[in-house]
């Protein structure tokens, strides 16, 4: 009985440890102007949206749609592009006009944690980066409201998850400096996503004008290489900006580029490879059920 006493107390004190250290790290590393705004007290709201989002989007949502027809949303939905379309162009203003435009240095910038003005607004910026990626949640719920589930694949769900953990941590430790120039590309290129999202939700007679889907993706492409470079190669210079994060920044970037280079690759190289191959053995007369022979 004593033993067992004494095991549920070194439990106790080891769970009491790890309290203890996780409030030490929180005091230490957090950022005071940033703890009080909304969701930022710590990271159980946020990783409660996540999880709810998680089990919606691969459980739950398929199974109330199951035995229901998708729901059209085509109003919502270009309500919704436009406002995320309005909501990106102000993302990359503030990032621009906060630091990127003339005051920071792309080679290193370390964060500034002071009451400036224009730090105030750049830790702004960064939530408001924040709240986008959670709004950006919708996008799959609309898949399945719509029942696109095939366009629910682990590269969307992954991307669509971790975006506001890595904001989140953005907002919590480091709202601006080196890391924020991710904020302003990735916002960029959304202006451009959901554009592309806006016409082709307006119907069929409007598919014409986005002929260009293979370059936005190719844009993205560019835009993980560029954020890779650009936290990667601080790792090896002298810059008071945390390491790990452009470490973990990189990482995640060249995840994003390996996973989005194996989608460009099936969508636009495969493809127009088997359409050419089909068209010279058509042309040829060796084709069998619709497929070439040989490739």
């Amino acid at each position: 009985m004593c033993a067992a006493f004494r095991q549920l107390g070194a439990v106790q004190s080891y769970n009491m440890s790890i309290v203890d250290s996780y409030r030490r790290f929180m005091e230490k590393n957090s950022d005071p102007r940033t703890e009080n705004w909304w969701l930022m007290s710590g990271p159980g709201p946020l990783l409660t949206i996540l999880i709810s989002y998680l089990y919606f989007c691969t459980s739950v949502g398929p199974r109330y749609m199951r035995d229901r027809k998708p729901y059209s949303l085509k109003n919502t939905i270009i309500i919704y592009n436009v406002v995320q379309i309005l909501f990106s162009i102000f993302l990359v203003h503030e990032g621009l006009a906060s630091g990127w435009w003339n005051d920071y240095n792309y080679s290193c910038q370390p964060v500034d944690y002071s009451d400036d003005p224009k730090a105030r607004r750049m830790a702004a910026a960064v939530w408001w980066y924040f709240f986008a990626k959670i709004v950006e949640l919708l996008d799959t719920i609309f898949f399945v409201l719509r029942k696109k589930n095939r366009q629910i694949s682990f590269l969307h769900l992954y991307h669509h998850t971790m975006m506001p953990v890595c904001a989140w941590i953005g907002v919590k430790f480091l709202p601006g400096g080196h890391g924020t120039l991710l904020g302003v590309i990735n916002s960029f290129i959304h202006i451009i996503m959901y554009t592309y999202y806006l016409i082709s939700g307006l119907g069929p007679q409007y598919q014409k004008y986005i002929w260009w889907k293979k370059h936005l993706t190719t844009m993205q492409l560019i835009q993980f290489v560029i954020v890779f470079y650009h936290n990667f190669k601080v790792m090896f210079c002298e810059c008071n900006y945390p390491k790990g994060i452009n470490f973990l920044l990189a990482l995640n970037a060249g995840l994003f580029l390996y996973m989005f280079g194996n989608f460009y690759y099936r969508s636009y190289v495969q493809v127009e490879t088997q359409e050419k191959c089909i068209e010279k053995s058509n042309t040829n007369g060796i084709v069998a059920n619709g497929k070439a022979k040989e490739c």
